[in-house]
């Protein structure tokens, strides 16, 4: 009991204080760079409080949600986050338009031996369109399960419809 406590402990820590080690930040800006096809972009980090980010169900910390600009012209936005896989977790971005509506999703690293399924182009096309506010994604509805990935493939479900619901909420409170 005692060591299931620490471990939900370390790992609230750690969730909660999640700055975007170096290695993700680079994958993420590749991601950046080859979808809108472009080298040269900024991300700008959009702050939010800690008081709104804690009425969100995703983690906003100083970096990872941000927009992005090249040339002087608003892309969009990007958000990484960080998901449990069975036994370690896997990192992702998700690009957003203008309006919030999802335009790519991406695992950036996966660290488990099986599930990697999920970060095949063909799966993850199926949260493009996704907009914050709207209805729920459903596993085995809206989201096809995948052999093997079946945790992977819930987390990544729940992660992104936490972050749909996380932007509405900012939206809701003109904080974006």
């Amino acid at each position: 009991m005692v060591k299931k406590f620490l471990l939900i402990t370390v790992l609230a820590f750690v969730f909660s204080a999640f700055v975007i080690p170096e290695k993700i930040a680079k994958k993420a800006d590749k991601a950046i760079a080859k979808f809108y096809e472009i080298e040269n972009f900024s991300k700008t980090p959009l702050t939010i409080t800690e008081t709104l980010n804690t009425n969100t169900p995703s983690e906003f910390s100083k970096e990872n949600l941000f927009k992005i600009e090249a040339n002087g012209s608003f892309l969009g936005y990007g958000y990484v986050g960080n998901a449990p896989s069975k036994t370690a977790t896997f990192d992702y971005i998700v690009l957003f338009d203008k309006d919030f509506i999802i335009t790519k999703s991406k695992v950036l690293v996966y660290r488990e031996e099986y599930g990697g399924e999920i970060g095949s182009k063909r799966w993850l096309r199926q949260f493009e369109g996704s907009k914050a506010g709207t209805k729920e994604l459903k596993y085995q509805e809206d989201i096809i399960p995948i052999s093997g990935a079946t945790i992977s493939v819930r987390s990544m479900t729940k992660a992104v419809n936490e972050l749909l619901e996380s932007i509405a909420t900012l939206q809701a409170k003109k904080a974006l």
